[in-house]
């Protein structure tokens, strides 16, 4: 199957990706990964990407489209695919879709993972990291530590990271709602998103998940 995954930040994406990939047998392509793989190796994109980010500046969408399409190109891509992070915007998408026809293959689903505004507040701004090298992570509400503020595992600070909190939060999903949201409209104007709830225990989720692009594979 060839898959888009999308959702708000806090929806559990990174951790649904690599699980259903698996599941799935095919490649996770995160844009996280690709950058970091692409900058390591020192690609010329990767030069090029870092070069905007050394800048303080956005890596252009043309940057990141080209690192998707030698992505996907890859052997291990040719059964199909699970894309996180990208699409990141409409224009985005519609960079896949040419790329994807140039191909002669169509995407297959687009897995909305649904989840309330003030969950994703709470699932994000709950979190603590230990200030040691194990950066270990804890959550007040899911998984609090022994004893508030001290690490269980080493005994180090427990803190809040400046990304973590709840302004920067919801600053994050404003991003979203503006730029990356537009996209599931886009997908379902073509019939591919399959929205389920990333509400509950991961085991759930994971579950919830398959069973939907099982139906929606079923309908092609």
């Amino acid at each position: 199957m060839r898959i888009v995954l999308v959702g708000p930040p806090g929806a559990g994406k990174g951790t649904q990706a690599v699980r259903l990939a698996e599941k799935l047998r095919i490649p996770h392509i995160s844009t996280g990964d690709l950058f970091r793989a692409n900058i390591s190796k020192q690609t010329e994109l990767g030069k090029l990407a870092k070069s905007y980010m050394d800048a303080g500046n956005l890596v252009p969408d043309e940057v990141t489209i080209a690192m998707a399409k030698d992505r996907m190109e890859q052997p291990d891509a040719e059964g199909g695919f699970l894309l996180d992070g990208f699409p990141r915007n409409v224009s985005q998408a519609e960079a896949l879709d040419a790329l994807l026809q140039e191909e002669s293959i169509k995407l297959d689903a687009v897995l909305d993972l649904e989840v309330p505004e003030d969950e994703v507040v709470k699932r994000i701004a709950g979190r603590r990291v230990c200030r040691n090298e194990s950066s270990h992570v804890f959550h007040v509400t899911y998984s609090p530590p022994k004893q508030e503020g001290v690490c269980d595992v080493c005994g180090g600070e427990l803190y809040q990271r400046d990304d973590d909190s709840e302004g920067t939060v919801r600053k994050r999903l404003e991003v979203y709602h503006t730029q990356t949201e537009p996209i599931i409209d886009y997908y379902k104007a073509q019939g591919l998103v399959v929205t389920i709830s990333s509400l509950g225990p991961v085991d759930e989720i994971t579950r919830r998940a398959l069973e939907a692009l099982k139906r929606e594979d079923a309908t092609k």
